[in-house]
């Protein structure tokens, strides 16, 4: 047998719950790194303004909106109201370089991220825990560091 073969052989396999949240989080970072967001319906009364930020002709965030708006998906996930509430009624973001005018971004970016984490739990019925949630974010606060190619 070839060496190819043997070293795959040899390679430790990877659990189930470790590929679904890999391939999470391989998913969802695609989708933040195209604008607009994937969002399949905007509710009139709620939605006001947030579909003009999701026009097809609607800038995408700047860079640090990202890394931002996972630091506050990450308070949620942790039930971290405190800090939650400390960075956003003290616009510690902009002290991040998000600019006030980038806040609906930033909680329109964290508030998709988080559901759709949450959607995920509720699709393993909870099989998929927080803990396991917030290493999802991790991996999109690494994959969000590095610098993607084109879409």
């Amino acid at each position: 047998m070839s060496d190819r073969w043997e070293r795959i052989l040899d390679q430790k396999p990877i659990a189930l719950e470790q590929h679904v949240l890999d391939e999470a989080a391989r998913l969802l970072l695609v989708d933040l790194r195209r604008w607009p967001l994937p969002i399949d319906e905007i509710d009139p009364l709620t939605g006001d303004g947030v579909a003009e930020l999701l026009a097809p002709d609607a800038p995408p965030p700047s860079p640090a909106v990202l890394p931002v708006a996972l630091r506050l998906v990450r308070w949620e996930l942790e039930r971290d109201h405190a800090a939650y509430d400390d960075h956003m009624r003290n616009r510690r973001y902009l002290e991040l370089g998000v600019p006030e005018q980038e806040r609906p971004l930033l909680l329109l970016v964290s508030r998709w991220v988080l559901e759709q984490l949450l959607s995920l739990s509720e699709a393993t019925q909870g099989r998929v825990s927080r803990r396991a949630l917030l290493g999802v974010v991790e991996r999109l606060e690494r994959g969000v560091a590095v610098p993607s190619g084109p879409a």
